[in-house]
């Protein structure tokens, strides 16, 4: 993640150092997401083909090659190849993690498991933010510290002693059967992965625009992340104890709000709401997965957590392509009433849903 964290950012703000028209740059971020749908539909016939482990080290290895042609070749059309190779392997990589621990976690245990995993997730994501400040961005080194981070991962996952899941064939578990078992689970990180998509892949397009230097870009980006990785843990445990649709209602409302106050401030201001925006919309994604596997039995969590992936990557292929259109239409202001919108729309489900559930459990 901490490859990760720095590679996207960097790509951001290289595509506006070289020039690229905005909307090219939401096209060649999208790509991204375009590849997590490949990756999600492919990674659980991987797995029961060679287990979680071999999995992870193939794609790791592979995201760190795709990393390296960005910084070689600086073009429009290889970048958004690369991305569309380095999402695929991301979305393999996440589906191994996030199985592995829904494997282990009970309905007790789930959401402060996989908001642990997220602490640790975002923290190292927004530290690879203020990596950006190691090197020149219109340089190469950047991009090899990013791919030698992303082949660092394979490191402890090769060498664990504790056993992987079995990857016995998976249980089917379609988009139309998930929707029954969780349509909050589905919208949820369906929202979250376009604003979150939408945050980092246009983030830094929108700073610089608004005329910030490389230590502020990163500045910004890294705010989110931290508090991201600061309310993880609060949230998921609130969710263990209370009604997680009410907890997803809560967060989707002030993570809206903090967006579009971040329209109206500047400086510090901002970064304040841009933090709290990061630790509302951040645990949207494991809130709605720990909502998701509350209903589901161990032998499906696979080809779930395949099927969440596979819409949280549609979604967020439309991310930087519909933010970086508001953002033609609205002015850089665009970027951030696209985000708040977009979870603002996910309080008012949830809150649908709560309702719905309560007067079907009164009826019944």
């Amino acid at each position: 993640m901490l490859g990760v964290g720095l590679q996207g950012t960097l790509l951001g703000l290289r595509a506006s150092l070289e020039g690229f028209p905005t909307v090219v740059t939401g096209v060649i971020m999208s790509a991204y997401f375009a590849g997590f749908v490949g990756g999600s539909l492919m990674t659980p016939l991987m797995v029961a083909r060679v287990g979680h482990i071999r999995v992870f080290a193939a794609l790791a290895s592979t995201a760190s090659i795709a990393v390296l042609v960005h910084g070689v070749v600086v073009v429009p059309w290889v970048w958004m190849l690369m991305r569309l190779l380095s999402g695929f392997c991301m979305a393999g990589l996440y589906i191994v993690a996030e199985s592995w621990i829904n494997d282990r976690a009970t309905n007790e245990s789930r959401g402060k498991l996989m908001s642990l995993y997220m602490v640790i997730a975002l923290g190292s994501l927004g530290l690879g933010q203020f990596l950006l400040n190691v090197a020149d961005p219109a340089g190469v080194l950047l991009f090899l510290l990013a791919s030698a981070l992303v082949s660092l991962a394979v490191v402890p996952i090769s060498l664990t002693s504790g056993s992987a899941p079995s990857h016995d064939e998976p249980e089917s578990m379609g988009i139309r059967t998930l929707w029954k078992v969780s349509p909050l689970g589905l919208v949820g990180v369906m929202a979250e992965g376009m604003a979150a998509a939408a945050f980092y892949g246009m983030g830094a397009v929108y700073a610089k625009d608004q005329g910030m230097d490389a230590f502020q870009v990163s500045m910004l980006m890294a705010v989110a992340t931290f508090g991201g990785m600061a309310l993880q843990w609060p949230v998921g445990h609130a969710s263990d104890r209370h009604d997680r649709r009410i907890v997803i209602a809560v967060a989707s409302v002030v993570g809206g709000l903090a967006a579009i106050a971040a329209v109206f401030v500047s400086g510090t201001a901002q970064l304040v709401a841009v933090g709290l925006l990061g630790g509302m919309m951040m645990p949207l994604y494991s809130l709605s997965v720990a909502h998701t596997n509350d209903y589901l039995q161990p032998t499906q969590m696979v080809a779930a957590s395949s099927s969440m992936i596979l819409m949280s990557g549609v979604a967020a292929i439309a991310g930087p392509l519909l933010a970086s259109l508001s953002m033609q239409v609205l002015g850089p202001d665009g970027f951030f009433w696209f985000i708040g919108m977009s979870m603002l729309l996910v309080a008012v489900f949830a809150v649908y849903r709560s309702i719905l559930t309560r007067l079907q459990a009164r009826r019944s």
